[in-house]
Formats: structure tokens, sequence, C-alpha cells
């Protein structure tokens, strides 16, 4: 029988973002992101004018954070002994949503972590993604890990026997954002997110 999967974002769920992200842009470009709204639009001000960043400067600054400011990152408290636990009976697959020019700098930023394992980029949702990451493994049984509801929704359209847990793993964030209908469970920590992936890898496929 092949081996069981895990799919697993990285931004908020591995490594945290927000809080680094919200660091950066006040230090070199006075602007201030309310990340704890459980928003993403119209939460990028401009200090000094009070005006809300054009959706533009927004996609220019992350653009500009994932590519020069990733050393910032640091890993989610339990993330890496959680990897380590699942890889022991698991294969695992990081599907992040940055663009292929980031990857290798993804794989490199993991690497600083002792995180080692295939890193696939994605734009839009990540249903098919992970449909085709499913049929390449032949898995016994998967689980996929995000914070974004979108990509719960998408999975579930696209690959419905996948167990989808949802986790936001910035504690000043969490609380504002709902929990996807789409997701099986919500789940903020790794310790505990462990035992349950453990389990559905026992349990077997969702459908």
């Amino acid at each position: 029988m092949t081996r069981p999967l895990l799919i697993t974002d990285c931004d908020e769920v591995l490594l945290h973002m927000v809080s680094h992200f919200q660091e950066w842009l006040a230090e070199t470009h006075d602007v201030h992101f309310a990340f704890e709204t459980g928003q993403f639009a119209e939460a990028l001000t401009h200090v000094p004018s009070g005006e809300t960043l054009p959706d533009e400067r927004v996609w220019e600054l992350l653009w500009r954070f994932f590519r020069e400011e990733m050393h910032r990152q640091t890993p989610v408290p339990g993330a890496i002994e959680a990897l380590k636990r699942i890889g022991e009976v698991a294969d695992i697959v990081v599907l992040t949503n940055l663009g292929e020019d980031a990857q290798p700098l993804r794989v490199a930023q993991l690497a600083t972590h002792g995180i080692h394992y295939e890193v696939i980029c994605n734009s839009g949702g990540k249903g098919v993604p992970a449909r085709a990451i499913v049929e390449r493994h032949s898995p016994s049984v998967t689980v996929f890990v995000d914070d974004l509801h979108m990509h719960h929704q998408s999975v579930a359209k696209h690959a419905p026997e996948v167990w989808r847990l949802h986790m936001v793993a910035e504690p000043r964030l969490a609380p504002n954002v709902a929990t996807p209908e789409a997701a099986h469970v919500r789940i903020d920590d790794w310790p505990t997110a462990t035992e349950w992936i453990l389990a559905k890898f026992e349990e077997g496929p969702a459908t």
C-alpha cells in the first residue's frame, strides 16, 4: 500500500508571514497593515497621508516581500516537529501560492529551518494542483492544510476525498477568521493538528 500524503500551505501554517510583513511595511514604507481585522483588501494604509493603498501597490509590496524579505519569516511553533513526525509515515508536499520565479527562494527558505520537502508554486485555487499531486502520489489517504477559505472550497470541489484542515497559526489573526464550511475541521496549533492528521491517515479517505 502507498504511503499517506500531507499537502500543506506555508504562510501562517508552517511559517509566520503577516506579522513580519507588517513590521517591514512600517519600517521601510510608512505603511500600517491592520491584519488583525481578518481582512486584506483596504487593510494597508499610508501612515502620513491616511490613504488606503490601491490594490496594485499592495501586490507590488507583497511581491517585494516574498522576493527580498522572506528571511524575516519564522516557523510556527510546533510545525517543524510536526512535519518530522508526520514525515515518518507519510509523504509531504508544500503547496504555496507564489510565482514560479519564487520557488527556489521558498525551497531555500524552508531549508534554513530544516524543512526539506517538495515545494510546488501555484496561483489561484489549489484544488487543481492538489488533484494532480494526489494522482501522482496515489496515496492511501491525503490531508490538506491551509489558512484560506478559497483553497478549501477548491480542494473540496476537485479532490473531495482529501481531508481538509483549516489552520490560522497567527494568534492575532485567528480570532477574526471564520472557519470555512468546506473544511472538515479547524485546528490552529500543530500539536493538536498532528494527532488529527495521523488519525485520518488511519481512517482512510474522506469520501
